[in-house]
């Protein structure tokens, strides 16, 4: 399927409406699995479906929906007793948090609710009913609504929310790069709904945050990192050139979306507080291919192809992968009773899954440590997830398998190539389903002898069975990339005195230097490693490097030494010349019949793990000296740098790799300092093709020039503009980056450029004359643009470590924040403006008028007209529809108009609430002012009399909703309203009103 790309309004109204036709109109489904839209011409599309259902603001469920579709799914469910089933649910999405929530309401969508039905003879019964049916989607009803609003305190409007049977299962937020937004905007509206009206977000699977360019979706409560694209589809979803268009195709069709929603969602515990997990496209995609297979293999036994590789880089989440597809094999059973085992290759990356699963609730599972109880197990066969290692395999009587239904995933698959750990598995599970995982896998030679990960999994020659790249993952921000830097040509000392007697007989007579080169050339790397004159000067540079280059910005490091020795030396070394011995650790295994420079490190598995642990969080240590433990399975974001002193090659290099390549927030790479030469020709350290090799590392030269070809970019949107500090060239400057394209180019350029100079720095071009100047010229430029676009007072406090440097070096901050006030909506600031070009007039506008009625939305439905106004004008403005000159004017007005609202609520002495409520009364149900005034006042009276509001969450509470509506109801009763005023309509949104406008009073 082929598309000419984005085909819409660059507005957010635009890509809104966009979004919803493409959610109408899915390929190849059926019109009982597409979403009814419902975005009327003009107005919230919410408001018609209120209309039609009788749903309150305060709702988050269409209960008049939702009850049609309980009596339709379910046979013992009536329209007698289902009103006792909606009581029961009511009560049942009642949590406090939106995680605990969440996880109970997603429950209750899986397994449903049971209630007591009455009869008509009298007698009750226990009846089962679900809420959505997972078995036949089309029996459910599939609604996409635009401008959904929920009113419960705050009032939050996510742009599209889709409702599966009445129940809000994706809230989207869509933003217009044109408009000066993006995703990670729409992301921050979402944390922001969720927090202010956590109730809202009880019954959603996922968040999706887009803009003209991107797709992000996170589950609930996740943070903007965790929110990832959905860049792969089948084939009936891609549409070429429009991604966008491709991920509400593949994610969000209604079949896709229950899939995910019946199984493929856990809830970790962990420190901190509970997380929503849903998958990635590549964790999703895999999964469905491996039960595929089995299920293909099922119905065909003669035939069954019983392997699978599954090749995805590491950092792609390959145990959650394993997770979900044994789930799946344990829920929906595509073969009978199955009994799924997980392999791993080490008893720490055991112990870690193990946590994992018991974080994550996992049911039926047993973990096997021994070889004894790991036979046992096999021997009973029963249905039930096994956690191993691939080692317990050694001893297991041949035969053993009693289940003829074995599925075997293992992880890290090309280890079971060593040791003949392969043909243990396969002798005591002869007739499982294998299935290798791997982010490295071997082909070293082709021989029938040779360890080849692809001719072990991939049967027949296949491709692998599901493959995601190095670039891929780069590419979707699920890992960085990597830069290697070179530094195995230090300089380092020989002690000439301490060489051994004999060398120093045989080579008295050569210079130092060929000394120097025939020791490198004959001693092996252990050997050379452990030589103290060496090990004095790597540590140095470790330590000076990570001291200027990688602490400053709270990253870690870990040092890969070629021994234990050398470990122990480095670790010793390393702890001197930080001076604090708890920055640097030191981890690998010894016994008593080590050296003391060795055992001084010793540490049992408890105490390294507590050590990996404090490492992955913001506490000591800083550094950690490893020699064979953690380049496989140990994921820190915030390891930045690894200093390699040991020589790997193949998937050992390209797991040591992996360790830095975690994306952390502002860590735009990963790091390799090679002492040992490994980089120097990647191709003989590498034997897999070509794009594997040219994503897994790139020089640092490639990083100075990422940062030159940045500083060009966002400098030349300057370009003819004098590079001075003056108020004059800077307000030109501002000029320039108030409307688009070039405010968002500036405002996402800058923020790549300071990440990009932030990993540079500290490097001699940085200091030189045509890097620096550019460079803080344009800080200057961010910090004014900060104070005058964002509004923020202290912007110079937001940047990062090594730019605030060049901060205070060439930025007059308290300058800058003498020609830039920030002022509030008033005349002072209008006059402040008056002699600004009228690009940068409009932009400041605009963005003190946001400022201020940002907060009063939902309070007050002045300022809520007032503020869609706004946005209208500068839609226009930005999309070219009016000029500058038009758009002052226009905002302007709405600044004054603002202003006047301001003062008559101050004239009148109104409360927030009284005003809220006075300007509904008025405006939407006509009454007359003083009417309107005195039943406000009646109304904002009763409410501090008759409604206890001591504690936090009182406007959520329903006998509390309830007084305040009868209240309204009685005193609008009273009142001289017109004859055709809806009383249900006007009570429910003067309540909602008048609730959020009386939470956020400062003056109460």
């Amino acid at each position: 399927m082929s598309d000419p790309g984005p085909i819409y309004r660059p507005t957010e109204e635009g890509i809104e409406e966009s979004v919803l036709r493409w959610l109408s109109g899915i390929p190849i489904l059926p019109d009982a699995l597409q979403w009814t839209p419902w975005n009327p011409d003009s107005g919230e599309g919410g408001a018609k479906l209120d209309e039609e259902t009788g749903r309150e603001k305060s709702e988050v469920v269409y209960w008049k929906i939702l009850r049609k579709q309980l009596v339709q799914i379910n046979e013992e469910v009536t329209e007698e007793n289902v009103g006792k089933l909606l009581s029961v649910l009511r009560r049942q999405m009642s949590h406090d948090g939106l995680m605990a929530g969440n996880k109970a309401v997603h429950r209750l969508l899986l397994e449903g609710q049971d209630f007591e039905a009455s009869h008509n003879n009298g007698t009750t019964k226990r009846v089962y009913a679900r809420l959505i049916d997972f078995t036949d989607p089309a029996n459910n009803r599939f609604d996409a609504v635009s401008q959904m609003r929920v009113v419960r305190g705050h009032s939050v409007r996510p742009d599209i929310t889709l409702l599966v049977n009445g129940l809000p299962v994706v809230q989207m937020e869509l933003k217009s790069q044109a408009q000066d937004n993006d995703y990670a905007d729409a992301i921050s509206d979402l944390q922001t709904y969720e927090e202010q009206v956590p109730r809202f977000f009880y019954p959603t699977l996922l968040n999706v945050a887009a803009d003209t360019r991107e797709f992000r979706y996170g589950g609930v409560g996740a943070s903007e990192k965790f929110y990832f694209p959905w860049s792969k589809a089948p084939e009936q979803f891609r549409v070429e050139g429009n991604p966008m268009k491709q991920a509400t195709y593949a994610l969000l069709n209604p079949a896709t979306l229950l899939d995910i929603l019946q199984g493929y969602v856990f809830y970790e515990r962990k420190e901190g507080g509970n997380s929503k997990i849903v998958p990635r496209h590549m964790q999703y995609y895999a999964t469905r291919e491996i039960l595929g297979r089995i299920q293909e293999g099922a119905g065909d036994p003669e035939n069954a192809k019983k392997r699978g590789l599954i090749w995805h880089t590491q950092g792609s989440g390959k145990s959650y992968t394993m997770l979900f597809a044994a789930k799946q094999l344990l829920e929906r059973q595509p073969i009978p009773n199955p009994q799924v085992f997980i392999l791993v290759d080490t008893d720490k990356l055991a112990r870690q899954m193990a946590d994992n699963l018991a974080a994550i609730g996992f049911e039926r599972y047993e973990v096997c440590r021994k070889i004894a109880h790991l036979q046992e197990v096999i021997e009973k066969g029963k249905s039930q997830l096994v956690l191993t290692t691939m080692h317990a395999f050694e001893d297991v009587d041949p035969g053993v398998q009693s289940n003829p239904n074995v599925v075997v995933m293992a992880d890290e698959a090309h280890r079971f190539m060593e040791k003949e750990l392969g043909s243990r598995l396969r002798a005591a599970l002869p007739d499982a389903w294998n299935f290798g995982f791997t982010g490295t896998p071997v082909h070293e030679g082709h021989s029938e002898t040779a360890r080849n990960t692809f001719r072990e999994y991939c049967p027949d020659g296949e491709d692998p069975l599901h493959h995601y790249s190095i670039r891929e993952g780069q590419k979707d921000g699920v890992i960085v990339p990597v830069h290697f830097k070179l530094r195995h040509e230090a300089e380092w000392s020989v002690d000439e005195a301490a060489m051994d007697k004999a060398f120093e007989e045989k080579f008295a007579g050569r210079p130092k230097d060929e000394k120097l080169r025939i020791i490198r050339e004959s001693l092996t790397q252990s050997e050379l490693g452990e030589l103290a004159s060496r090990i004095d000067t790597y540590a140095e540079l470790v330590a000076e490097h990570y001291a200027t280059k990688v602490e400053p910005n709270g990253w870690k490091g870990m040092v890969v030494a070629p021994s234990r020795k050398s470990a122990a030396m480095y670790g010793e070394r390393l702890q001197e010349l930080r001076g604090d011995p708890d920055d640097v650790r030191v981890l690998y295994t010894s016994d008593d019949e080590d050296p003391d420079l060795i055992t001084q490190f010793s540490t049992d598995a408890d105490e390294r793990s507590a050590i990996t642990r404090d490492f992955d969080d913001e506490k000591q240590p800083k550094l950690l000296v490893v020699y064979g433990m953690l380049l496989t399975g140990f994921d820190a974001p915030n390891l930045k740098t690894m200093y390699l002193d040991r020589r790997l090659t193949d998937h050992t290099l390209l797991q040591a790799i992996a360790r830095t390549n975690r994306p952390a927030e502002g860590k735009t790479n990963g790091e390799i300092v090679d002492f040992q030469g490994t980089f120097a020709n990647l191709d003989d350290a590498l034997h897999y093709d070509s794009d594997v090799v040219e994503h897994a590392a790139q020089s640092e030269e490639k990083l100075f020039e990422k940062f030159e070809k940045q500083l060009d970019a966002v400098f030349s949107l300057f370009e003819g503009i004098e590079k001075t500090n003056t108020q004059e060239a800077m307000q030109e400057a501002l000029a320039r980056v108030s409307k688009h394209p070039e405010r968002r180019e500036f405002k996402q350029g800058y923020k790549r450029l300071q990440d990009l100079y932030e990993s540079v720095s500290p490097d001699k071009r940085l200091v030189e004359p045509e890097v620096q100047e550019p460079y803080g010229w344009l800080s200057g430029i961010w910090v004014a643009f900060s104070r005058t676009e964002g509004r923020e007072e202290d912007p110079e406090e937001n940047v990062r470590e090594k730019t605030l440097g060049i901060v205070e070096e060439h930025v007059d901050v308290g300058k800058v924040k003498e020609d830039f006030p920030i002022y509030k909506i008033g005349e002072e600031h209008l006059d402040s403006i008056e002699n600004q070009e009228p690009a940068a007039k409009a932009s400041s506008i605009a963005a003190t008028t946001k400022a201020h009625l940002r907060p009063k939305i939902g309070e007050n439905p002045r300022y809520e007209r007032l503020s869609e106004r706004v946005e209208e004008v500068l839609s226009q403005w930005q999309s070219g529809h009016i000029g500058d000159p038009e758009a002052v004017d226009a905002l302007e007005e709405l600044e004054r108009e603002a202003m006047e609202v301001d003062e008559e609520a101050e004239e009148k002495g109104f409360s927030g609430a009284e005003y809220a409520a006075f300007a509904y009364l008025h405006d939407e149900c006509d009454l007359a002012e003083g009417e309107a005034q005195s039943v406000a006042e009646v109304l904002c009276e009763a409410l501090g009399e008759e409604v206890d509001t001591s504690y936090s969450g009182w406007w959520t509470n329903t006998d509390a909703r309830r007084k305040i509506k009868v209240k309204i109801y009685q005193t609008l009763s009273g009142a001289e309203t017109p004859g055709d005023l809806d009383l249900r309509t006007a009570g429910s949104e003067l309540r909602d009103y008048l609730i959020a406008s009386y939470v956020d009073d400062p003056h109460r």
